[in-house]
């Protein structure tokens, strides 16, 4: 946290980028049905996370790694990489839905119901994406890296979010209590493998 502190760029340029897009998208929409509320909300949670969140190893240099490395274990580096990058994940996640609510309007039927999907959808982005940047920092080609393993982690991730937050715009419909179980062992086993594979990356 201290050194996110003394680096504020990286955190306003993610504000500015969140504002920016829904205030683009506020003047190019007249009315937003519900299912393109809902899927613009999801695609702008996926971009906001890939600033947020999957630079939090790349932007790291080699000597403060080697700083990292002499000072803490694997295990606990990682772990505090996961516990960082998922209340800066929750923080952008109340934040779009606020904007999202004052600019495009709430189509939503269940608030309660969705803000709890927001804040799990958010944390279960970032600890994705916390993971791959783990991973992708060291290789050679990041970007491609970060590309090919998202890929087809994140997509099945973003459909599930958007079948289960389908439910709060639809008065007739419950959220499966089991799609949300899935969800959150999903999580768990990112954290799981975070913490079993990160410090065979740590050696190197």
């Amino acid at each position: 946290m201290l050194l996110e502190l003394r680096q504020q760029y990286s955190f306003y340029g993610v504000l500015l980028y969140i504002g920016a897009t829904i205030f683009v998208l506020f003047n190019a929409m007249d009315e937003t049905d519900s299912n393109v509320w809902n899927g613009l909300f999801w695609v702008i949670q996926l971009f906001v996370c890939i600033n947020a969140v999957a630079k939090s190893f790349l932007q790291e240099s080699r000597g403060r790694m080697l700083y990292f490395y002499s000072i803490v274990s694997p295990a606990s580096f990682v772990l505090a990489k996961l516990l960082f990058n998922s209340l800066l994940m929750l923080l952008m996640s109340m934040l779009s839905l606020l904007l999202f609510t004052l600019f495009l309007g709430n189509p939503m039927q269940k608030a309660g119901p969705f803000i709890g999907l927001v804040l799990l959808g958010g944390w279960s982005l970032s600890l994705v994406f916390t993971f791959l940047a783990a991973i992708a920092a060291r290789a050679q080609q990041n970007a491609a890296i970060m590309a090919v393993l998202g890929f087809p982690i994140i997509i099945p991730q973003l459909l599930l979010l958007m079948r289960l937050s389908n439910a709060a715009f639809a008065p007739l419909l419950t959220i499966p209590v089991t799609t949300v179980l899935l969800l959150i062992a999903l999580d768990i086993l990112v954290v799981l493998l975070a913490v079993i594979l990160f410090p065979f990356l740590w050696k190197d």
